[in-house]
């Protein structure tokens, strides 16, 4: 199947490669400082890509498609923008035809020559105003920028720009130290309490799906959304499919994704249904994706499917199933594929070692068939050393195959050795887990800090990828994971979970994130309710027409800063790209709120959270219940967490290294200052405490793993 979305519009598509090529001189001239006076003066546009037809229009600048062409950009080099710029404000005047845009390329951030495009495939007049993440641009030294501005359409469209100004913003103020705790540049800049607030259960959003999307019984317009295929392709025996999206008129029998269907029993077993004792065993049914016929033996997004496509296609289906197989123990199938599957991925990076022994990553796929990497000119994604690294340490949790570990090893050195940003899609945070899990576990010394900051900073190997920040119209935005300059931000459902899924039990290893992810999930808590039509008006979202779902248990794919003039707005790429499925609603993102709906817990206080960091930890060591507590109010705050303790039990945290309670029953209450985070450990009360190695642990079980190292 072919790749189902790129979070991309068809006019960055068609512009992106062919802009790369004619942008690199432009900023060799002489530079200028930028003035609004420059869209009067047409002498100014220099660059007229693509043979744009560039002229005065009454004090305006008209930029004109040329015949035979369906773009025109008219460019102004070397320009001198503000240090910081917070919002871009511009007025158009008239559009004849055509869809425009404005973008900026320039060493934006600081890494390298990159395009922003805040406003593309645009058809409104009048101003028009985008508010900027802040670290959108950020031009430290001012280094020139060249300033677009065209339309795409047909020859003879045209578009006239009366005024084009850049905002100031305010630099960014320093953050107040915590003592013990490490900071997160991207989460310093989201508030304490997201505004409007409003949590919803998520447990019960995940149960909610769960029943809709595996309800093979249900009516009306694209439903139901499960089928039964007895292709028994990789299987003697049934296996299911659900569509990517609804109304997905591309699928059906034996076409469909693991991606969206493994997804969906991960998800619906960490919200604490038992996907083996329904209808049918759909655990056992995930086995189907087990490319077994086709002698590829690996788990991939389809049933009879190559390799050499897309890296983190190849790979995330593996993270899922390797999750269920932990989940659900004792199968010896699953566990048989994960170790196969293992032996396999460890073999490829063999195949992609370099001469220090390190496995190089910078290529877009390996072809299992040929045994090497796959490179396609387009895209690399190297976080599938993240991702390799993820499966090679479980597996060696699980097996103790020291090869697997040595495989491990290799993919955290690749990203240790990386300057760049590597994320790409979902990986990374994968890889920044493992690292903390093998130091804390192995006493390894990888980066950490560095791994998790390329989870919320912005990807250079993926212009503009990375955590929201800021305010999309009314509502507070920051948390979401995807594009942050995409028409000022388009964030997706998937990503957004999965994250999560990935670095709330990070805390546990290195607690000195705690305050730092604890606010990250309050404010993602808040804003993925976006995602959901019952959240948003009826003309802020794509496919409000769509009656299927009445208590909003299905997300969009995406949610967008901006659309034809409404903040946010919840949409995907399917209808806008007119690629096949019938609505926006992604069951392929969808699938992944188990994993909020695993971890989020409610307290007494509705603005503070208790994020279960077990929920998410797969092939751990024994543990004790742990709960990562943030308070986002300034002043202390006393709080019941909503679990059910077992017996007497004594409070350890985590984030400071001592007792906060003894010899308690029933719910824990636990107080919390002020802006401060808590790793709440419910060991047996009185338990026999020792330490090991830098470790402590009670009654023989690890409770702290960076003991005496809290300051």
């Amino acid at each position: 199947m072919p790749r189902f979305r790129r979070n991309t519009e068809a006019m960055g598509v068609l512009l992106t490669c062919a802009l790369a090529a004619l942008c690199g001189a432009c900023l060799a001239q002489g530079t200028r400082e930028w003035s609004p006076d420059l869209v009067r003066s047409p002498e100014a546009w220099t660059d007229r890509m693509n043979e744009a037809v560039v002229s005065g229009d009454r004090g305006g600048l008209r930029v004109q498609i040329a015949p035979g062409k369906e773009w025109a950009i008219a460019a102004a080099p070397s320009m001198l923008l503000p240090p910081t710029v917070s919002g871009i404000r511009i007025k158009v005047r008239e559009i004849g035809g055509g869809r425009w845009l404005m973008r900026l390329y320039g060493d934006l951030r600081g890494t390298g020559p990159t395009t922003v495009g805040p406003f593309q495939s645009d058809t409104r007049t009048g101003v028009v105003t985008m508010d900027l993440d802040p670290r959108a641009m950020r031009l430290k030294g001012r280094p020139p920028v060249q300033v677009q501005l065209g339309l795409e359409g047909k020859a003879g469209d045209f578009v006239v720009f009366e005024a084009l100004e850049f905002v100031p913003g305010p630099q960014q103020g320093a953050s107040t130290a915590i003592p013990g705790q490490r900071e997160i540049d991207c989460v310093d800049m989201m508030p304490n309490i997201p505004q409007p607030f409003k949590m919803r259960d998520w447990r019960a959003v995940a149960r909610g799906y769960d029943r809709l999307a595996f309800d093979f019984d249900t009516t009306g317009q694209y439903l139901p959304l499960i089928w039964l295929d007895d292709s028994r392709i990789n299987i003697d025996g049934p296996t299911f499919g659900i569509y990517s999206y609804v109304g997905d008129k591309r699928q059906g029998g034996s076409n469909h994704e693991g991606v969206t269907c493994l997804g969906a029993v991960l998800g619906a077993t960490l919200a604490g249904i038992d996907k083996s004792r329904q209808q049918y065993d759909y655990v056992a049914m995930c086995e189907a994706y087990y490319n077994k016929r086709n002698g590829q033996n690996l788990v991939l997004n389809a049933m009879d499917q190559g390799t050499g496509g897309s890296f983190w296609y190849e790979i995330w289906p593996h993270v899922v199933f390797y999750a269920l197989s932990d989940l659900y123990p004792g199968r010896k199938n699953m566990e048989a594929i994960v170790r196969t599957t293992a032996d396999r991925w460890r073999d490829a990076c063999r195949d992609m070692r370099g001469k220090d022994g390190t496995p190089d990553f910078d290529h877009t796929a390996f072809d299992f068939a040929k045994m090497q990497p796959v490179d396609n000119g387009q895209w690399k994604e190297p976080d599938a050393a993240a991702g390799i690294g993820w499966l090679e340490y479980t597996a060696w949790q699980k097996f103790h195959d020291p090869g697997h570990l040595e495989a491990a090893d290799w993919c955290m050195r690749f990203l240790q050795e990386r300057r760049s940003n590597p994320y790409y899609e979902c990986l990374m945070p994968w890889g920044a887990l493992t690292a903390a899990r093998m130091n804390a576990e192995l006493g390894r010394q990888y980066d950490v800090d560095k791994f998790i900051n390329w989870c919320f900073g912005i990807s250079d190997c993926r212009g503009g990828w990375g955590v929201t920040v800021g305010k999309w119209g009314g509502y507070d935005c920051s948390g979401l994971l995807g594009s942050v300059d995409n028409r000022g931000g388009y964030a997706f459902a998937m990503n957004t979970f999965t994250q999560a899924g990935a670095l709330v039990p990070l805390v546990r290893y290195d607690p000195r994130y705690a305050r730092a992810i604890g606010k990250w999930m309050l404010n993602l808590a808040n804003s993925a309710r976006l995602f959901y039509p019952t959240e948003l008006p009826a003309d802020h979202q794509s496919c409000a027409s769509w009656k299927g779902d009445p208590n909003g248990v299905i997300a969009y794919e995406g949610l967008r800063h901006e659309w034809n003039g409404k903040e946010p707005y919840a949409t995907g790429d399917p209808v806008v790209m007119k690629w096949g499925p019938e609505t926006d609603l992604g069951l392929y993102g969808s699938s992944y709120v188990g994993f909020l709906g695993g971890i989020i817990h409610p307290t007494s206080d509705e603005k503070i959270l208790a994020l279960d960091c077990l929920a998410t930890d797969f092939y751990r060591s024994r543990a004790y219940p742990t709960y990562l507590v943030y308070n986002p109010h300034p002043e202390s705050r006393k709080v019941t967490l909503d679990t059910d303790a077992k017996g007497r039990y004594d409070v350890y945290d985590g984030a400071t290294g001592r007792f906060l309670a003894r010899n308690l029953a029933g719910k824990p209450v636990v107080s919390i200052p002020g802006d401060r985070a808590i790793v709440a450990v419910l060991t047996p009360a009185g338990g026999k405490a020792t330490t090991q190695e830098g470790r402590m642990l009670v009654d023989g079980v690890v409770i702290d793993y960076m003991s005496g190292r809290h300051q």
